[in-house]
């Protein structure tokens, strides 16, 4: 019945990775089974009136993973392909990635099957407050944390805040992350991805013995994450040659300057037609040499067709689920790449998160460096854990993440048993 409900491409993927992980920690038949399936399923149509007068039914959809180590944390994301496949792959992959980082929450992911770029701001307004009271029996401080995803952002979170604190008559800033910092939200919640990616991608280019200075960068995709990662990596003296995204490809064998590029992408919905660089076709983005690739877009984007062709000596993994179950094959019989898997490269998000939720829960705030000091010292505890996993085990990257994110769960479930 699971796997006719979750029958996706996204969620074969994610099935696939926590199967090889479970096999390698020898899980008990029970524990494995538990820890695989999602606690929850939500699915709500959400009617809004549009701007025109008439009616749309939207369709939206939360998954809840796990809660045995406390509240589930993720994303809600806008976008027309959302189905509840991709999302229980998603939240999946975040149950792992909050394990992984030791945070305690489990895992969760929502969205809405919609086109944001083609609604209004109060179209969208009104979206997401009838969203909001529909998951009102699902949602809370201390049960479902949601959080900027593609296609929402800061706004997007302070129309929930105030929908959910008008329900229950006071200002809730715990029920979501990702806030405006008017509304409580914590400093450096916005870069905190992009930073992760950028901090982990110069620990293995260090690990490989060579000198961020002397790297070179693509990054396909340039939202929140891939800026983000593109600014900092820029800023410690890495050249970002190319970067992809929607609207096309740029190359500028000298560097792309980021400090125009950003506002630039912002300013043009895009980064087609930067005077700095040349364009060049999309398709070529991910095969380009260089010494760190970036995949900050979305899913499935390296494949059996062009994992062979891959030249970069690391790849940093910003995007969720990027790299599909045959090309992690042919990644691993090359060995010639170092893997910064997902549920660790791009954690970054989760746990400032965490550090945002933390802040709303205790009435107090932390400096931007304070956020990210702690950032960066529980990323390198990460990193450091996966390393020696998986030289001891003779493990791949992402098998090593991955086991060391569903043993966590399944020593929770173990401990807590089993109601009745």
């Amino acid at each position: 019945m699971q796997e006719m409900l979750l029958a996706s491409p996204v969620f074969k993927q994610a099935a696939a990775q926590y199967d090889r992980a479970a096999e390698f920690l020898n899980l008990k038949p029970d524990t494995r089974e538990r820890c695989k399936w999602p606690k929850r399923l939500i699915s709500v149509s959400v009617p809004v009136r549009m701007d025109d007068g008439s009616l749309q039914m939207f369709f939206a959809h939360r998954v809840q993973h796990h809660l045995s180590r406390g509240p589930v944390k993720g994303g809600l994301r806008y976008h027309p392909s959302v189905d509840i496949g991709e999302v229980a792959a998603l939240a999946s992959w975040m149950t792992w990635k909050c394990a992984l980082a030791g945070l305690p929450f489990g895992g969760g992911k929502g969205g809405i099957a919609c086109n944001p770029q083609a609604m209004s701001p109060p179209e969208l307004e009104r979206l997401t407050r009838r969203f909001t009271q529909e998951m009102i029996p699902f949602i809370g401080p201390q049960i479902d944390v949601m959080a900027p995803d593609v296609g929402t952002n800061e706004q997007v979170m302070a129309w929930m805040v105030d929908t959910y604190s008008v329900h229950v008559g006071s200002l809730e800033p715990g029920i979501v992350t990702g806030k405006p910092l008017g509304l409580y939200g914590s400093k450096a919640r916005r870069e905190a991805t992009g930073h992760g990616v950028a901090f982990l991608a110069m620990l293995a280019i260090e690990k490989l013995g060579m000198q961020v200075k002397d790297a070179t960068v693509v990054l396909q995709g340039f939202g929140n994450v891939g800026s983000y990662a593109a600014r900092n990596l820029s800023m410690n003296g890495a050249k970002i040659i190319a970067v992809g995204d929607a609207t096309g490809a740029v190359y500028n064998a000298r560097g792309l300057d980021t400090r125009q590029l950003m506002p630039y992408a912002i300013e043009h919905r895009g980064v087609a037609g930067f005077p700095g660089g040349e364009a060049i076709p999309a398709e070529e983005l991910l095969t380009l040499e260089c010494d760190i690739l970036i995949p900050a877009a979305l899913e499935r984007v390296i494949t059996e067709e062009n994992a062979s062709k891959l030249r970069c000596k690391v790849l940093a993994e910003g995007a969720n689920g990027p790299t599909t179950t045959e090309a992690d094959a042919i990644l691993e019989a090359r060995d010639d790449i170092f893997v910064i898997p997902d549920i660790m490269c791009n954690s970054g998000g989760v746990i400032v998160s965490y550090f945002e939720w933390v802040q709303a829960l205790q009435h107090m705030s932390w400096t931007e460096k304070e956020v990210l000091q702690k950032l960066e010292s529980m990323l390198a505890a990460s990193f450091r854990e996966v390393q020696t996993l998986a030289k001891q085990k003779n493990l791949p990257q992402r098998v090593a993440a991955m086991a060391l994110g569903v043993q966590r769960v399944a020593e929770t479930k173990e401990l807590r048993g089993l109601y009745p």
